[in-house]
């Protein structure tokens, strides 16, 4: 379970990590929301091919990537990207009460990758191409 200040430690690494993009970058987020929650639901988990009790869910882009998209893709849902506090915080292997040195930055360090894995699959990239990246 992620507490209070863990969410407002997550956060304002997050909003840095956003702040710090590109400007042209940072313009897509105003079209694609980013969307964060503590943990991503079993429902959610078994549509991804996932098992609720033994995996995790760092992040998802749901919506059709730029480079697949149409004029036949007008009514679509739209675009989003989700990032799950916990499965972050754990593998990061940070919490509030941790008194290792190193795990902030690490904590960092993973919310930035994960932003940028499911930012590239919204710009169409698929997995090989975020592990070329060093963003798998």
């Amino acid at each position: 379970m992620v507490n209070d200040r863990e969410r407002e430690v997550f956060d304002g690494l997050l909003e840095r990590h956003v702040a710090s993009l590109p400007a042209h970058v940072a313009a897509w987020l105003e079209e694609v929301p980013v969307i964060v929650e503590d943990e991503a639901d079993a429902e959610l988990l078994i549509d991804a091919g996932l098992d609720p009790e033994d995996d995790d869910l760092c992040g998802l882009h749901s919506g059709v990537p730029l480079t697949e998209r149409s004029v036949e893709d007008g009514g679509a849902v739209p675009d989003d990207i989700r990032l799950f506090r916990g499965p972050i915080m754990r593998l990061a292997g940070w919490s509030w009460r941790s008194r290792e040195r190193g795990s902030r930055a690490e904590l960092s360090r993973q919310v930035r990758i994960t932003l940028l894995h499911e930012l590239g699959h919204h710009f169409g990239l698929d997995e090989e191409d975020l592990d070329e990246l060093g963003y798998g």
